[in-house]
């Protein structure tokens, strides 16, 4: 008599989430796992850093202005007795507010214009290229000093100038992405199953195009602080005495001649920690959202 053989239950794969996924990417490449703990450090500091600092940052003492880094005043005094270590991390949330804020803004309105001109093309693609040449055709920077000048410095107006010149880099990136696929088999198979093209080119076209669009990510929130900060070294940006990495370095410019280096060194060192941060974590974005990597 011959037994039934009774099926086998299959165990799904442990861990075979999107965790997982993140958690294998960073095991893979150790300067990415360095670059996100890094982010995340950022991250703590800028949520939790004004809470448990261990000066006011906008508390003035002539007394001990100008002290050198020792264990009470771990990055030093400024020029008004202010300790610049509490400052540094302070200053953190604004710069990481402006940065992801500008960079959100540029994705969101960048992805809808470059994907309606790669998957429409013709006229509308032709007015968007030549709006977005106009943009391009400027220094950015100073295009972004010319926006805050003309609206007013504030953190508003500054998220808005540097969405502005980064608007150009996404549209062009997924205009290019979604021209490529939108004739491709995958594509034309969503068509047919009835999509509209709003869903075709939402969940079919533009998950293909993040990849890439990660790395842009990365590199931009490194150069929107950047941006951020230069326009509070030339004036234009955040207005003392808030803590923002950029007036702290222009403040302590002048007194790097005099021996007082602490004052401008920190907070450069700082701005110069996030910027290095976001460009390592391109890689790392685009390994996470690329679908060709869960397989």
């Amino acid at each position: 008599m011959i037994n039934a053989v009774e099926p086998t239950a299959v165990k799904p794969k442990i861990g075979s989430g999107n965790f997982a996924h993140i958690i294998y990417v960073l095991k893979e490449n150790p300067v990415t796992a360095i670059a996100f703990g890094l982010f995340t450090f950022f991250l703590l500091s800028a949520l939790v850093g004004p809470f448990v600092v261990p000066y006011d940052p906008l508390k003035t003492d002539a007394a001990i202005a100008l002290q050198p880094p020792s264990l009470s005043h771990w990055f030093g005094t400024d020029n008004l007795g202010r300790d610049i270590f509490s400052r540094v991390i302070v200053a953190t949330r604004l710069d990481l507010i402006i940065s992801v804020s500008a960079v959100a803004l540029s994705f969101v309105i960048g992805s809808i214009l470059g994907s309606v001109a790669g998957y429409r093309g013709g006229a509308v693609d032709v007015v968007l290229n030549r709006i977005l040449d106009t943009i391009m055709a400027f220094p950015l920077f100073v295009l972004a000093m010319g926006i805050v000048a003309a609206l007013g410095n504030s953190v508003a107006n500054i998220i808005y100038a540097t969405a502005i010149i980064n608007i150009p880099f996404y549209a062009r990136l997924v205009r290019a992405e979604v021209n490529i696929r939108r004739e491709a088999g995958f594509t034309l198979a969503a068509k047919l199953s009835g999509n509209s093209d709003v869903r075709v080119l939402s969940f079919h076209i533009f998950p293909n195009a993040l990849p890439p669009m990660m790395v842009q990510v990365s590199l931009n929130l490194g150069w929107a602080i950047l941006n951020a900060a230069g326009l509070s070294f030339i004036g234009l940006g955040v207005r003392p005495p808030t803590p923002e990495w950029g007036i702290m370095v222009a403040e302590g410019a002048n007194f790097i001649v005099s021996g007082e280096w602490w004052v401008a060194i920190f907070p450069g060192l700082w701005l110069m920690l996030a910027v290095f941060t976001f460009n390592l974590m391109g890689d790392g974005l685009r390994d996470i959202v690329d679908p060709r990597r869960r397989v």
